[in-house]
């Protein structure tokens, strides 16, 4: 049974800056047991029902897209049966999608931490940084240098190369192939006072490395540069809050923290009035309706709605005390943090005591707290795609490949080599899963190795 969002939890209700802010996640003990309610919030997700072959499915693939649980489906289909109309008319169908539209922007206002007009909404995140990149380009002149990384997703990259063309220049921070941990030497020697943005990643959403990004931010901004955070991977794992980051954009993808498909880009309101966009001429001056081209996806925004009031009423079991959205959100956030940190150490832990396998990325117990439960691994003498494969006809639902993070896979040897098994873990998995997993995986080892 679903439960509805509680009465006394008021929406877009401001936080006092620096309150619940978690700069890096802190792995609890594996002895510990979760704070989550997992009998709560299993039975929120229909699709956790499935089975495949007779064994029931664990989505470890979350990293590609979470499951969304009953409510987004029935807000989604609500507004389709009952409230579809285009904006901004004088009839009751209109109007109700107006408030659809500001309900999802206040929403998205709560689970970042800003103002509802500092929030844009896109088709997806890759397209939203395509359409600011270029209009930031064009306050740039040839000369000006941006920096990318290793750890990112090509969407935060693909488009700041493309500048390149102008005669911006374009510098690839390094990383540490050991660790999958960013080369901050690297990153202070190339920022410059040339340098006009840099271009990061919340946490690599192929091997789970979590950044630093106070600190990096605040050493882009000394340096007199713009920060552009990639958050989509981050998003379904831990609270943000981007005021107290100080970044001045953030991009993230509610499909990956149990939403609809859709992109959200967040800017300090100063950028979204100071840069000019490409839009249509009749189209509004005002923040944040210059920057929102077309009609947009009014359905997809009732369900971002419905995704954001599932973590607050998430949040508010876990305290019960909290009495605004924004507070039960970040309390549901820390939640998760915790219970993936046990649910990563758990996985690594095992996956250390197979001989054949190849972890990508922080192992080091002391590290943990600077990962996220995002796993890539390697097996000897066993492409990527068949341990896919071969998980996926027991219901071990797993990604393989480069996952977009081309850079990262070209710098750790493995992109002409099918790439990396990605292991992704949500708030709704569990220890079982996990400990299914590696049974798995401990049998194709041993299979391998007799054979």
């Amino acid at each position: 049974m679903c439960l509805s969002l509680p009465a006394q939890i008021s929406p877009s209700i401001p936080l006092r800056k620096g309150a619940f802010l978690v700069s890096r996640l802190v792995a609890a003990p594996a002895s510990e047991p979760t704070t989550l309610p997992l009998a709560w919030i299993r039975p929120q997700f229909p699709a956790l029902d499935q089975t495949i072959n007779g064994n029931p499915v664990a989505f470890l693939d979350g990293p590609g897209g979470t499951q969304v649980p009953q409510r987004v489906i029935d807000a989604v289909g609500h507004y389709l049966a009952h409230d579809n109309a285009n904006a901004h008319g004088a009839f009751a169908n209109s109007q109700r999608t107006d408030h659809v539209i500001a309900a999802a922007h206040g929403a998205m206002a709560d689970f970042l931490g800003c103002d509802s007009k500092e929030i844009i909404f896109g088709p997806n995140m890759t397209s939203l940084t395509f359409a600011m990149s270029r209009a930031i380009g064009r306050q740039l002149r040839p000369g000006d240098e941006i920096l990318v990384t290793c750890l990112d997703h090509d969407a935060n990259v693909a488009p700041w190369l493309a500048l390149g063309e102008r005669g911006m220049i374009v510098h690839t921070i390094d990383m540490h192939p050991q660790d999958c941990t960013l080369d901050l030497d690297d990153l202070t020697s190339k920022l410059s006072r040339r340098t006009r943005l840099l271009a990061i990643t919340y946490a690599s959403n192929a091997v789970g490395t979590l950044n630093d990004l106070p600190a990096i931010i605040r050493l882009a901004h000394d340096a007199g540069a713009w920060v552009y955070v990639d958050a989509v991977h981050y998003a379904p794992h831990g609270p943000i809050d981007v005021h107290q980051l100080d970044c001045d954009f953030l991009v993230c993808s509610p499909y990956k923290f149990f939403g609809p498909h859709i992109g959200v880009l967040y800017g300090k309101q100063e950028h979204l009035e100071q840069i000019f966009p490409y839009k249509v001429r009749p189209a509004s001056e005002a923040i944040p309706d210059r920057w929102e081209t077309g009609t947009q996806n009014h359905e997809g925004l009732a369900g971002v709605t419905a995704a954001v009031d599932y973590l607050a009423d998430l949040g508010q079991i876990v305290s019960p005390q909290v009495s605004h959205r924004r507070k039960a959100i970040l309390a549901a956030m820390t939640a998760i943090h915790h219970h993936g940190g046990q649910l990563c150490q758990s996985l690594i832990k095992g996956l250390l005591q197979l001989p054949e396998i190849t972890i990508y990325g922080i192992t080091a117990s002391e590290q943990m707290g600077w990962r996220l439960p995002t796993v890539a691994i390697r097996m000897a003498k066993c492409p990527p795609a068949v341990i896919a494969n071969t998980l996926g006809q027991q219901g071990i639902f797993t990604w393989h490949g480069n996952f977009y993070a081309l850079n990262l896979t070209r710098r750790l040897g493995v992109e002409d080599r099918g790439g990396l098994l990605r292991i992704g873990l949500m708030h709704y998995n569990t220890l079982a899963e996990v400990n299914r997993l590696l049974t798995a995986l401990t049998t194709m080892v041993t299979t391998m190795v007799t054979s």
